[in-house]
């Protein structure tokens, strides 16, 4: 009887609810979006060793952690003719160091609350990671074993030789892996770190312990290396910990390795993988160093064009045409400039009506300045995102290594927002004019060409271009 009671008098209350939830539920008109908040780079300090190693400290936040992350400018620009090189040599780094095993320094850095990661990338290769503040002297310690003192056990080596084998191997089975190595094989040629993104697999197995040393010996160093510190830590003890750890390490070899500029087409390649349903695409174009005063316009440009989710790209392809579900593209910096890349993976049968959709909008943007409300619209979201990629110590890191490795300016970060909200409607549609001119393009097509390529070789933009099968 309670029961019933108590049911008949819910469901009263609830019908005397509807008429406000109906209410709530009517459509209402959004509220405006707020000026863009600026950016300004927490207060940071730097010093230098003796040796030549820098350090930054930059004190952010309340959590009691702090980030480490030591940046090594040695890394896949630096293997030469050895493709991969830097990435065995970073993999051998993580079997031990000091005389401690992997699962030794694994098992001490866990109990200080963090994990230490190597990462190889195109400039760099980072050692990095994050502990509960009152261990982060002892933290410092550790990361400087890893980096001065590695093991290099030759009872390791094998094993660690065969994943990176194994890596190899399912990347080649992968359409994105094959269009970027073409893609970057077109760029940057056969004779440039940059243009071998993968190494043969036989390459591979003839690298041996002497090779990974000689890597090691040549391009690691204090000399070029930075230790980044961010967190709530404690500076004095951190700078103790810091010269008494990496005070020793040898100064190294200068940095000689050089970059490459990009280069331009037109070139289509296109590669065959009969059977496949979809298409993977490459296309591309040499664009300006970071540092040049286009930059800021051209990221607005990217990202009202391709670089965003509610890009012009991504609306037409996908949402408009449903030729594709995650379409994008995006700057990636060298040393010595830049290249712009589109990336999509089309169902095969709309391969050629995706490019010409795609250089449609190349064409149109290129020839009408955008409305302001769609060019409010991509400046606000990257000074947006700006803001959010650097509300943690890893993102002010990253925005800091960034900034050090390309010499930019020092208030580079804290004029970013700026720049980007500087830039006009107009200087939009200037960027795709001078930096995307489809008589110049680089495409990189990976799929059936029983299905592509007789209507890809009919678009008239590809007509003057040099095909390559």
């Amino acid at each position: 009887m309670t029961i019933r009671l108590f049911q008949a008098a819910l469901t009263a209350a609830s019908l005397a609810l509807l008429p406000s939830l109906a209410q709530a539920q009517q459509p209402s008109e959004q509220p405006p979006i707020g000026d863009p908040v600026p950016f300004e780079l927490p207060e940071t300090r730097s010093f230098t060793l003796d040796n030549g190693l820098e350090v930054t400290f930059i004190p952010f936040g309340l959590a009691p952690t702090v980030n480490l992350s030591l940046q090594v400018r040695a890394a896949n620009l630096d293997d030469g003719a050895q493709t991969w090189l830097a990435d065995l040599t970073g993999a051998m780094m993580e079997e031990g160091a000091g005389g401690r095993s992997g699962e030794d320094i694994a098992t001490e850095i866990a109990a200080m609350g963090g994990a230490i990661n190597i990462g190889v990338g195109r400039h760099t290769t980072g050692l990095t990671t994050g502990v509960l503040s009152q261990y982060g002297p002892d933290a410092v310690a550790l990361l400087a074993d890893v980096a001065q003192r590695p093991n290099f056990d030759d009872g390791e080596f094998e094993r660690v030789r065969a994943n990176l084998v194994r890596n190899v191997d399912v990347q080649r089975a992968q359409p994105g892996s094959i269009a970027t190595e073409a893609y970057r094989r077109i760029l940057f040629g056969p004779d440039h770190p940059y243009g071998n993104t993968l190494p043969g697999e036989e390459q591979l197995r003839g690298y041996e312990m002497a090779d990974v040393q000689a890597f090691y010996d040549a391009h690691y160093g204090a000399g070029r290396s930075r230790l980044y510190v961010a967190g709530h830590f404690d500076e004095a003890a951190m700078e103790a910990a810091i010269r008494d750890a990496f005070g020793g390490w040898n100064r190294g070899e200068p940095d000689a390795a050089v970059g490459a500029p990009a280069s331009a087409g037109p070139i289509v390649q296109l590669i065959d993988r009969p059977g496949a349903p979809q298409t993977t695409i490459r296309l591309g174009f040499p664009i300006m160093r970071i540092d040049h005063a286009d930059a800021p316009a051209f990221d607005v440009m990217n990202a009202l064009l391709g670089g965003s989710f509610t890009s012009r790209l991504t609306r037409n392809l996908r949402e408009d045409k449903g030729y594709t579900y995650s379409p994008g593209s995006g700057e990636t910096w060298t040393m010595d400039g830049g290249f712009w890349t589109f990336n999509a993976d089309v169902t095969a049968e709309d391969t050629a009506a995706a490019l010409r959709e795609t250089f449609n909008e190349i064409t149109r943007l290129q020839g009408e300045t955008p409305p302001t409300d769609e060019a409010d619209g991509m400046r606000n979201w990257l000074a947006g995102i700006f803001i959010l990629q650097n509300a943690s110590t890893g993102g002010l890191i990253n925005q800091l290594g960034q900034r050090d490795l390309y010499g930019l300016p020092d208030d580079y970060l804290d004029q970013y927002v700026p720049n980007i909200l500087a830039v006009s409607d107009e200087d939009i549609s200037a960027m795709a004019r001078d930096y995307l001119p489809l008589d110049q393009m680089v495409l990189v097509l990976v799929g059936d060409l029983s299905v592509i390529g007789e209507d890809v070789l009919a678009l008239p933009e590809v007509a003057a271009a040099e095909i390559r099968e």
